[in-house]
């Protein structure tokens, strides 16, 4: 069973952290309309959504992919690379424990979710301002004896990883390559967003659907070339606070391996 996770919008995300935009007036109440459109999504698409309380204290908290890197054996709580926003984790962690083992990482190191895409037991991770080495090697640490290896990707560009870059299936890319090193991505077919809609690479795979941010027509044009099924979300005012699809939700499978009550937590230093 696919399932989602999903946070309210914070009555303070007009605060919120900014890297690459400069700072413009968001909508509260459309915010808080368009999340609701993007949790239907999630919905049509097949999820089960679980959402979460917004914190006023935490203005980005409805970016809750930053907060956690979840695979099939085991989920990975972030040290998010603002301190302003670390104490997020702490609740997505609460959310996840029934479902998969939780294994934190711990300073030094600092690793957002927006930096890591996984296609398959390919782990790519961007080096990037909220994401720093000791995070990445931390990762590794952790996923490896399952399986997984971990590829860096210089981030330039953008806020994270998956700012830039997206997979519309297992062997396709779509990628803005003036933001990311493409070259770790050489295995793969490769398509590039159009220039005048650089923001667009951020999409998002729900099951069998890709979702395309609105307002990217000749990015929608090159989904639908590739994709059967392609669905449509306008989050306009997210990307004010230079948020994109993935970022708001964390996708899993439920394995239900611990619905015992049986699963634990590792503190990884």
């Amino acid at each position: 069973m696919l399932k989602a996770i999903t946070r309210d919008v914070s009555r303070n995300i007009a605060r919120c952290e900014l890297t690459f935009r400069q700072r413009e007036c968001v909508d509260y109440e459309k915010a808080i309309r368009q999340h609701a459109d993007y949790c239907d999504l999630l919905r049509r698409c097949g999820s089960t959504v679980i959402n979460l309380k917004a914190s006023d204290e935490n203005p980005d908290c409805c970016f809750v992919a930053d907060t956690a890197v979840v695979l099939e054996e085991v989920a990975v709580s972030t040290n998010l690379g603002t301190p302003s926003r670390q104490g997020e984790a702490t609740d997505v962690a609460e959310t996840l424990f029934p479902h998969r083992e939780i294994i934190r990482i711990e300073p030094p190191a600092t690793l957002d979710g927006g930096d890591v895409l996984i296609l398959g037991k390919r782990i790519f991770v961007g080096r990037s301002k909220r994401t720093n080495q000791e995070g990445i090697e931390s990762l590794r640490r952790i996923t490896s004896p399952y399986g997984y290896e971990v590829t860096p990707v210089a981030v330039m560009g953008s806020l994270h990883l998956t700012t830039a870059c997206s997979a519309l299936d297992e062997e396709t890319v779509l990628l803005n390559s003036h933001w990311i090193d493409a070259a770790p991505f050489a295995r793969y077919r490769v398509l590039n967003v159009p220039e005048d809609e650089p923001w667009a690479a951020s999409t998002m795979r729900v099951g069998s659907t890709v979702c395309v941010e609105a307002g990217a027509p000749r990015t929608l044009e090159l989904v639908n070339q590739h994709c059967a099924e392609v669905e449509v979300s306008d989050i306009s005012e997210f990307r004010k606070a230079e948020g994109s699809l993935p970022c708001l939700s964390i996708l899993f499978q439920d394995t239900k391996m611990n619905q015992s009550n049986q699963s634990k937590e590792t503190i990884y230093a």
